[in-house]
């Protein structure tokens, strides 16, 4: 299991997260939430082995993160962060194949091909596997990183009781209303088959439909953690955005939905 205990790290002065307790268990969708400047992509960093904290301890399996050799890690967790730079005129099946070049993923070039199709046709990019990485839209190139990272935990040898980790920053973010329940349904399919998945997600209704729990970070210190119907509420909501938030239910399945109380200057 992927832990932070106390964790918290400063640069140049200044606390960009601070008492982080959380855990991140094999079979579970934690969704990490929270207003701009929260912390959140310095906590994934930390929790990637990105980045060292500065006092605490982020442990996986017991075992100090910054132990861990590269080729261990790249065979426990996988990334996708942001947004990621490349120039190179890669086809789209070329880059999702970089996920299984990592050094120790020996295997016949027929199962990694086959395995990489299979991932692109997982995030509904099948079609474009011989199209230009450059020439993607911003929503299909985060989609490819997805798959990237799905071959990466596919073809790592680990033990039974080595689980996979996946890790996405704003994975939602530039894609559009079907293609974000794409992506977040296989991250919960990816939780159920036994990785633990966090998700930076800034849209708390998708965070009440599919995360199995939440984190809720504020000024870079965990506000409340919990089931999106413990988490989210009225008021722990509108200390943490610093807004009127009404929380609000679903008529059938009473799924919590958010609507912020704006009032527009006349």
């Amino acid at each position: 299991m992927l832990t932070a205990d106390a964790a918290a790290f400063q640069i140049n002065g200044k606390t960009l997260v601070s008492d982080i307790d959380m855990a991140i268990p094999p079979g579970k969708l934690v969704a990490l939430v929270g207003p701009n400047g929260a912390g959140k992509s310095t906590l994934l960093k930390l929790l990637s082995g990105e980045i060292k904290p500065t006092s605490g301890a982020i442990t996986l399996d017991g075992r100090a993160l910054s132990s861990f050799t590269a080729l261990d890690l790249s065979r426990r967790r996988a990334v996708v962060p942001q947004s990621t730079a490349l120039s190179f005129p890669f086809s789209v099946r070329e880059v999702v194949l970089l996920g299984a070049t990592v050094p120790g993923f020996a295997e016949p070039p027929e199962h990694i091909e086959r395995m990489a199709l299979d991932c692109l046709r997982t995030v509904g990019l099948l079609a474009l596997e011989h199209r230009l990485f450059t020439n993607l839209s911003g929503g299909e190139r985060q989609r490819v990183h997805i798959a990237r990272a799905l071959l990466q935990l596919a073809m790592a040898k680990r033990a039974e009781n080595e689980p996979g980790i996946l890790l996405l920053d704003e994975p939602t973010a530039s894609l559009d209303l079907a293609h974000q329940g794409v992506v977040l349904e296989e991250a919960l399919e990816q939780a159920r088959k036994g990785l633990a998945v966090m998700a930076i997600l800034h849209d708390l209704n998708l965070a009440a439909v599919f995360a199995d729990e939440l984190v809720l970070l504020s000024a870079g210190r965990i506000t409340a953690r919990g089931t999106p119907a413990e988490v989210l509420k009225d008021d722990v909501l509108s200390r943490a955005y610093g807004c009127e938030v009404r929380t609000n239910r679903t008529p059938s399945e009473g799924v919590p939905f958010i609507l912020p109380h704006y009032i527009r200057a006349r």
